[in-house]
């Protein structure tokens, strides 16, 4: 059977929005209702916070989380990447002779999970054996196809293409081929492989499709959420038992 932990990345610093991982949303810290979606998971054996704050990892213990490790302040840059972090958590479990087969990935700022979806995912992946990893992704209300960017010149372009000639970006939504947005909702890991490869993801990625996941990223996105919190109420009892 393989050994399956999640890890939860929260570092401390967010420009954007201030303590954006220990913010509150509907009474809850987005870390708690990460931490909540994954101690719910019948599939899941360990929850383990990486952060480079002494208070958030003290916040995850509080929540039932394991914070075992503080993450070297130059793994919690701007631009650090995910696989630093990873490897940096990888490395100290292999020590304590605990690294796992599996690692479920669960960011915070995707809060409204349903433990029984990470559940899925995890099934989907160990029944993929040609998988290399798994991607949580929803469907765009509006195909890629059909958006743009802007050149060097300061026109209009296709996106991807440079392609200035835009009419056949007006067809209709139906004759464009349907797009995906990767959306934080769970994403899974092989241990095997990032070890064999130095990659997360790889070439043989596996989708998983989910309802449409809100991600936090601005003070508007927290209000977008909570408004959403009112018409979908089920989250909080899934997680909290609280629903109103």
């Amino acid at each position: 059977m393989s050994k399956i932990i999640a890890l939860i990345p929260a570092r401390g610093g967010s420009k954007g929005v201030p303590d954006k991982n220990i913010r509150l949303l509907a009474g809850h810290s987005l870390l708690e209702w990460s931490i909540a979606a994954c101690l719910k998971s019948r599939h899941i054996e360990r929850t383990i916070v990486t952060t480079d704050s002494q208070n958030y990892r003290d916040l995850a213990l509080s929540l039932g989380a394991e914070a075992p490790f503080l993450r070297p302040a130059e793994l919690a840059q701007d631009h650090s990447q995910d696989i630093d972090f990873v490897l940096h958590a990888l490395d100290w479990l292999k020590d304590k002779d605990q690294e796992p087969d599996i690692i479920v990935q669960i960011r915070p700022t995707t809060p409204m999970r349903d433990p029984a979806l990470i559940d899925a995912a995890i099934e989907a992946f160990q029944a993929h054996e040609q998988a290399t990893s798994l991607r949580s992704i929803h469907e765009m209300s509006e195909s890629a196809y059909k958006t743009f960017e802007i050149n060097e010149d300061g026109i209009l372009a296709c996106i991807g293409t440079g392609d200035t000639a835009l009419d056949a970006a007006n067809r209709a939504r139906q004759q464009c081929p349907t797009t995906y947005f990767p959306n934080g909702y769970v994403d899974i890991l092989s241990t095997a492989f990032i070890r064999r490869t130095g990659l997360l993801n790889g070439n043989h990625v596996l989708p998983f499709l989910t309802p449409l996941s809100l991600e936090v990223d601005s003070e508007d996105d927290f209000q977008q959420i909570e408004y959403h919190l009112t018409r979908s109420p089920n989250y909080l009892d899934i997680l909290f038992d609280e629903a109103t």
